[in-house]
């Protein structure tokens, strides 16, 4: 039993590291797709970033610091 739970305990690190390296979108930004700027076209309606990717992409990235860079 013991060698299990200290297997478990690694196992499950290994789960949350695995799901969370891909995403780094925080729960501040809410990308909208904008068409009116093409088909790839997002917009963060939080923070006002924006990003171009291809068709069918979606961001996986918070741009809220490149955002306030910008705008002052």
């Amino acid at each position: 039993m013991a060698i299990l739970l200290i297997l478990l305990v690694p196992l499950i690190g290994l789960i949350f590291w695995w799901h969370g390296r891909g995403a780094t979108l925080t729960r501040h930004c809410r990308w909208r797709l904008d068409r009116r700027g093409g088909a790839g076209h997002w917009a963060c309606a939080t923070c006002g970033a924006v990003c171009d990717l291809e068709p069918g992409a979606e961001p996986r990235q918070c741009l809220r610091q490149a955002a306030t860079d910008r705008h002052g």
